[in-house]
């Protein structure tokens, strides 16, 4: 059989029962897999067949050939719905992954400075920040203090604040400047576009 060779299951001593109901997914409980003694029932059409115990829910939902999925597992009892779980499945993916589209992702870019830094280098270093800005990115501005330059943490902190001040216009700090070993950083994000 072809579920026995892809799948390594038999389909033996199960009756005419389709391969699909011996694969259940982890995260649901289906078919076999429901621990419950008696089921509210709902059929395919959506209409309520009553109180059944399991055995009885899963004759029907096999008479029809589809699946009994536990929709409300903490209400007494559970209530089931007789459908087909693998197209249930894809719906709930094809929702998670527009989801997912929809959702915006912010990457936080890092900007290095130091605390001789020169008036080119750090423009440069602005206009790079200012682009991650309007990208809608957020920017961490660092300062690591090399050898005894870690003894004058007033330069680092004059750098990060006039670094913030001229990203004023595209940004607000997140986060003030503040020591981390032996480096300084302040975090800016982009200003909200309303």
């Amino acid at each position: 059989m072809v579920e026995e060779a892809v799948f390594g299951i038999s389909n033996k001593g199960f009756g005419k029962l389709p391969w699909r109901w011996l694969i259940i997914s982890k995260d649901m409980m289906v078919n076999e897999g429901i621990r419950a003694r008696e089921v509210r029932l709902i059929d395919q059409n959506g209409e309520q067949l009553g109180i059944k115990t399991k055995q009885e829910a899963l004759e029907i939902a096999a008479r029809v050939n589809l699946d009994l999925v536990v929709v409300a597992a903490n209400a007494k009892p559970p209530v089931c719905k007789i459908m087909d779980h693998g197209k249930f499945r894809f719906e709930q993916q094809k929702k998670e992954k527009e989801a997912r589209k929809n959702q915006k992702i912010i990457n936080v870019k890092e900007v290095r400075l130091s605390p001789t830094i020169d008036e080119h280098d750090f423009n440069t270093k602005l206009r790079n920040a200012i682009k991650f800005l309007e990208k809608g990115d957020k920017v961490k501005a660092s300062i690591r203090f090399k050898g005894r330059a870690i003894t004058h943490k007033e330069i680092g902190q004059r750098v990060l604040d006039r670094f913030s001040a001229a990203c004023a216009e595209v940004s607000t700090v997140e986060s003030a400047p503040k020591m981390d070993g032996r480096s300084m950083f302040l975090m800016l994000a982009p200003k909200n576009e309303k």
